[in-house]
This record gives structure tokens, sequence and C-alpha cells, in this order.
């Protein structure tokens, strides 16, 4: 569906007063992130495949334009949004790629009206999934190699958003999710066990396994503490014992001190000659909790992460930005206090483990690889949505990259990109510049 209303109505205004003036050259914005959240190390770019998508159906249709006909929007205006559709290029960070403050995920370049217009779902779409991207990636290096399974889908801000926590874990390496549709739809494995519900419909908790393990007996992962933790154990030993069906099991604890449930479970399991049955934790986890349990020794095999994963819980936005940094072959540049921007087009590169990025002009050449690429020419993918595997083999190459410091999940210490000596002279000049020209009378 065209998304020419998918907009703030400031960003209509401006179109619109730029096309009455016939503004139509080139303006380049560059996204970017300004400062990383407390307890964030890196970021994961996130978002970008939705950017191109949208900018690919970009447009406005007779209804859209009847209703901003509606709301003061003259006939004028409403020719010129007829025929307009994005024709620019983009070029972005790949998704999966760690990023760091003040480096550009994603610069639009196009006519100044169709690059104002598309600011609002870029900054939606990428400061929403790195956000989430992010905070899975924390979560995954918290269980120290254990499995991560999704379990955000009832609690995130609506079911878009759902698809979206399903997609962006498994990019930084979840191992399935409970979201059956996002599972089908991104590729994904499919991974659920029972809700305490199914257990008290039975008379007996032991009824509810033997039913659940004869009709799924290929791999049951037991809810155990519905009741009491210890006793569901030992029910599911008893069937175990009695029936010795070939699949897997394991068991599943949400409540309690996970700790302590954990150990006293592996004993068990152990002591009954059931050492293959795997233990799964869930309730209420994040990266702390779970780095907690994997410090502690837990035997605990896989966990289970939903709410506080699904909505970021400790820090739901990244401090994003959109400015402009070129019009018509002139770099530009914002002043304001705390919210200074570079000027200009830009390349960031990365070099090997133990060197800083460089954030620099686009047209300059640096050590390293190049972190920008360019993805959208003439309002055209130039290449079809790619892989989730691409993007999650890039996430597990950055991984290696980034020091311990960063990665630690209690008090984290982010990376620096460093500014090249070019890219440093043109926000001198620029900003120079603009104070001569502040100063000069209007015409």
């Amino acid at each position: 569906m065209p998304g020419g209303l998918k907009t703030d109505l400031y960003e209509l205004k401006m179109a619109a007063s730029y096309l009455r003036r016939r503004m139509v050259a080139d303006a380049t914005f560059s996204l970017f992130v300004r400062r990383l959240p407390r307890d964030r190390g890196y970021l994961v770019a996130a978002g970008l495949e939705d950017c191109l998508d949208f900018l690919e159906g970009f447009g406005f249709e007779s209804e859209d334009l009847e209703y901003l006909g509606s709301i003061g929007f003259g006939s004028a205006d409403l020719d010129a949004f007829r025929s307009l559709h994005f024709t620019g290029e983009v070029w972005a960070v790949p998704e999966g790629r760690v990023v760091l403050a003040n480096e550009p995920l994603l610069e639009v370049t196009a006519p100044i009206a169709e690059a104002q217009l598309v600011e609002t779902a870029m900054l939606n779409f990428v400061s929403y999934q790195t956000t989430l991207a992010s905070k899975a990636a924390r979560c995954r290096v918290a269980a120290g190699g254990g499995p991560v399974i999704d379990f955000a889908y009832r609690r995130t801000h609506g079911l878009e958003a759902a698809s979206s926590v399903a997609r962006v874990s498994a990019m930084v390496g979840f191992a399935g999710t409970s979201n059956v549709e996002a599972a089908r739809h991104w590729g994904l494995t499919a991974s659920g066990t029972m809700a305490h519900s199914y257990i008290e419909a039975f008379e007996r908790e032991e009824d509810a396994y033997a039913s659940f393990a004869a009709d799924f007996p290929d791999q049951v992962t037991f809810l155990v503490d519905t009741y009491d933790p210890v006793e569901g154990i030992r029910g599911v030993i008893r069937l175990l014992q009695r029936t010795r069906h070939p699949g897997r099991y394991g068991v599943r604890l949400d409540s309690g001190d996970l700790q302590a449930l954990a150990r006293t479970a592996r004993a068990m399991l152990d002591g009954a000659g059931l050492q293959e049955v795997s233990i799964f934790a869930s309730g209420g986890l994040d990266e702390y909790s779970v780095e907690g349990l994997v410090r502690s020794g837990a035997p605990i095999d896989a966990y289970g992460v939903g709410t506080r994963m699904g909505v970021a819980a400790d820090h739901p936005y990244v401090d994003t930005a959109y400015k402009l940094v070129a019009f018509d072959g002139r770099p530009v540049m914002k002043l304001s206090a705390g919210k200074t921007n570079l000027p200009g087009a830009k390349q960031v590169f990365r070099d090997e483990p133990g060197r800083r990025d460089v954030i620099s002009l686009r047209s300059e050449k640096n050590p390293g690889s190049p972190l920008l690429e360019r993805v959208m020419h003439q309002g055209r993918r130039l290449r079809p949505r790619p892989a989730l595997a691409l993007a999650r083999a890039r996430f597990e190459s950055d991984l290696a990259w980034l020091p311990e410091s960063a990665l630690r999940i209690r008090g984290p210490r982010a990376p620096l990109a460093r500014v090249s000596e070019e890219l440093n002279r043109l926000s001198q000049r620029t900003l120079e510049r603009i104070r001569r020209h502040s100063q000069e009378p209007s015409a």
C-alpha cells in the first residue's frame, strides 16, 4: 500500500512548501543514533528491509489526496503529491551488523520533498527494530551459548510488533519462537510446550503429562510448576520410567528460585537414570537474570525470554535522528546544543578488532571495510530481500569484533568511533559558513 499518509503532518507541510517553491534539488538525510542507551555496549542494525519495501511502494492514492484536501492542502499541493513517489537512492548498514553512536545506519538521497516525506517511516522502522535486536542480542550473549527462545508474542505492543521481535531475535541467534505465524513467514523454528491451564484441565497432574506425551510423542517439555515443582518432576520421572517413550523430553521451570529448582531437577532426573531429559527455564527472564543463572552454574539447558525482551523493558527506545546533511551540493549541519551532527554523505570504515571505526565522508578511502552499502537506486532495490541467515552471519562476525568490555551485560563500555580529519575539516568549514551567513541581513 502506498504510504503517503504514513508520516507526520509537518513533513507534508514542509514537502508542500518545497514543491511550491520548486525546490527539487537532491538532499541527503542521515539516520544515526546520537548516544547509546545506558547498559548498551553496542547496537545491532535492523529495520532496513522494511524501509526499502516502504520506499518502493511510496506514493499517494486518491483517498489520501481527498483527505489532505479536507485538512487544508490546496489543489496545487494535491496535484504535486499525486505524481510523487520515491526516486532516490539509499546507502545503509546491512541488517545484523553492529553499529555505534553517531555512525549512520542509513542515508537517503533524493529530491528534498521525497527525502523529507519518508523521514517518519525510516525512523520508525530503524529505531524500533534496532532497539529490539540490540536487547535480544544481549539475551543471547548472556546465555553463553545455550539456546534462547522468543516467548514475547503475547506481551509485545501489537501483532506486527510480535513478528518483528521474532525476526530480529532470530537474526541475533535465538533458536526459535513461540509465534507460529512468524515462524511460517520468516522460516523460523516454532517452539512451544504447554500452559498451566492444560495441567489444570486434568484431575491429576500426571494424567496431563501422560496425555500430552501420547499426543506428541516425538518431543515433549513438561511444565512442572503448576502446583509443586518437586512433585511435578516426580510425576514426570514416574511417567518416563513407566512408558519409556523414544522421544526427546524436557522439564520446564517457570517460577520460583530457578537456580535451586534446576539443581534439584537435575539431581532427581540423573538419579532416576534420565540424564537425557533437559531443563528449560522461563518466567520473567531477561539478560540480567539469564546471566545470573549461567554464572551460578545452574544446570539449565535452554531459556525462554518474553516480555522484557519483547518490549526492551529497561530501555525501550534509541536516540535516533534523521538529519539533513547536504542540499543542492551544499553541506549542512545542525548546531543546537547537544544535537549537532556531521555534514555530508558519509561512510564508516571498520578494521580489525582493537581498532576504532572511522566515520568519514563517503568519497574518502580509509583502511578497513566500509559498513554502508548502496542498497537502492532510482527508487528500486538493488537486490531482493536477503535470507535472514545472512544477517545472522553478519551479527556473528561483528560479535567477534567487539571487545569484551562492550559485551558485558552489566556496566558495558561502548567503543567510540573516531571522525576522519577530512570530515572534521568539512564540519569546521560548514560551521564557519553557517555562522557567517547567520550574521548577514536578509536580502
